[in-house]
Parts: structure tokens; C-alpha cells; sequence
């Protein structure tokens, strides 16, 4: 179960850094928050996982703490992200 963590954590990592770039290259306002929101989802989704990570196997109360915080933040970064990649895709041509 932990391998399977990692292998999504690894991934969104990855998600969310090729979508960063893609939106710091674009010109056009629109799709850069495209890709703006897209890694805030991936964020979201990292954060998510990592906390749920941590709080799978706790080693010290220090992981609970840590994995109740980044839960919270990933929550609140995918459900933002959803949001406003469900926005700007609404406003595409």
C-alpha cells in the first residue's frame, strides 16, 4: 500500500511540475490558468497523498500532526483547482 503512495506521490510531483512550466511558457492568459489550475490540482493531489501517507504508518505524534496539515491543504488545493480548471475550461472557444 505504501509503494502504491509513493508511486502517486511521485507522479503528481511530476504532473505538477510539467504543468507549472507549460504555464509560466504560454503567452495567452487563458490557457496559462489552464495549466495554472492543473498544478494546483496536482498539488492538491500531492499533499493529499502525502498526508495520507504519513498517517497510514505513524511513526511519532509528529506524523499525525503533519499528516492532519498536509490533508487539510491538499483538500483545500483540489478542491480549489477543481474549481477554477472547471471555470477556465468553461471559458475556452
Amino acid at each position: 500500500m505504501e509503494k502504491l503512495f509513493i508511486i502517486i506521490i511521485i507522479l503528481s510531483a511530476i504532473f505538477f511540475l510539467y504543468n507549472r512550466v507549460k504555464a509560466w511558457r504560454q503567452a495567452e492568459p487563458l490557457l496559462k490558468r489552464i495549466y495554472e489550475s492543473k498544478s494546483t490540482l496536482m498539488l492538491g493531489i500531492f499533499l493529499t497523498v502525502f498526508g495520507v501517507n504519513l498517517l497510514v504508518s505513524p511513526r511519532h505524534a509528529v506524523d499525525w500532526i503533519v499528516g492532519i496539515t498536509f490533508l487539510v491543504f491538499g483538500v483545500a488545493n483540489l478542491i480549489f483547482g477543481f474549481k477554477a480548471h472547471r471555470h477556465y475550461l468553461a471559458q475556452l472557444p
